[in-house]
Formats: C-alpha cells, structure tokens, sequence
C-alpha cells in the first residue's frame, strides 16, 4: 500500500511540473487561449497567440536555460524566471496590442551575495519608462572595530536607457546589456556610501 501511494505521489508531482511547461492564458487579449513555453532542445522561448494563427513566435537562443528556467503567469503576461543557488533574474513580456508584438518591460532581479552576503539585494527595473529602483548592501570589513559588517547602501531610484526588445530579438544578452549598465550605477551608489560613512567617523 505504501508503495503505491509513493508511486501515485510521484506520478502527481511530475505531472505538476509538466502542466507548468507549457503556460495557457490570452496573452493577445482577444478572448482565446495562447501558449507560452521553453523549447529546451532549441534553448528559446516559444510562443503561439490565436491573433497570428497560432505560428511559433520565437526569441533567439539562449545559451543559460536549464531545470530552473522557468515560464511563469503575471498579471499581464508572461515572465522568463532563471534562479540559481544564490541568485536569479526575471524577464517580464506583454503583448503590445498597437504593434502586434511581444515586449520585453521588466526586468527584476535578486541575489543573496557570498557567505558575508556582500553584494545581497534586489532591484528592478521598468524598461517602458526606463525606472530603476534597487535595494543592494555591501560587506564593509573594517567597520564594527573590524569585526566586519554588513551595510545597506540607500535606495537606487533613477533613470536607465533602453532599447526597445522584442521577443524575436530576445537573449541572455539582453539580461546581460542590463547587468552592465546596473553594476557601474550599484557600484557608483556604494562608493558614495563608503565616503559618507568615512566622514561620520
């Protein structure tokens, strides 16, 4: 009897993680279903929306998905998830009804730092109006009589510049041309914390 209940939890569970593969919702907001997945062979996202008789839309290949790649419902979308063991990003889509296309206009990202947790934090960015806003912290050695601490640099909130991406012209380098431009703004924001803290000293 145990076993049977140990195969029947098993086979639920991976029929679970089956039925999240492929995301069913109206993305084009005309009242039918369309679907959003990872082609994990082809390594790229697939969509197929009732207003394009259903044709596979795809982003470029990109080179970082695996088991923790994941397509996930937002409220007016879709999101690309990627985590790892210490940090993760997110990729927010919508369906741009005027231009008839998917829009990457989010991105959102956290990470947990090394064992100190220097470098821990999160931030997004809104890439329709080009807002950031981050919440970073950094491991200061020296403070605490050198026992070492961990400090919060003051909320990010400023402007960054976008182009425009499709899902067509979606790939880990997108997340990438954004982590450049975040870690000169983060690492700008630090240095100035680092010389108001030295000041008060």
């Amino acid at each position: 009897m145990k076993k049977i209940f140990l195969i029947t939890w098993l086979l639920l569970i991976k029929l679970s993680a089956f039925a999240q593969e492929k995301l069913v919702k109206d993305l084009d907001f005309d009242g039918k279903k369309d679907t959003v997945y990872i082609d994990q062979k082809a390594a790229q996202i697939v969509c197929r929306l009732s207003t394009q008789n259903f044709k596979k839309l795809k982003s470029k290949t990109f080179e970082m998905s695996s088991d923790n790649t994941l397509i996930k419902s937002t409220r007016n979308g879709f999101e690309l998830r990627n985590n790892w063991m210490r940090a993760g990003f997110a990729c927010q889509f919508r369906y741009e009804k005027k231009e008839k296309r998917i829009r990457l206009i989010g991105i959102t990202e956290y990470a947990f730092g090394n064992a100190a947790n220097d470098g821990s934090g999160e931030g997004s960015a809104n890439l329709l109006t080009g807002d950031y806003i981050g919440n970073w912290n950094y491991y200061d050695h020296l403070a605490n009589n050198e026992k070492g601490e961990l400090v919060k640099i003051p909320t990010i909130k400023t402007k960054m510049k976008f182009n425009k991406i499709y899902l067509e012209g979606f790939s880990e380098e997108s997340y990438f041309s954004y982590q450049t431009q975040l870690e000169g703004l983060v690492e700008k924001h630090k240095t100035a914390e680092k010389n108001r803290r030295a000041k008060t000293k």
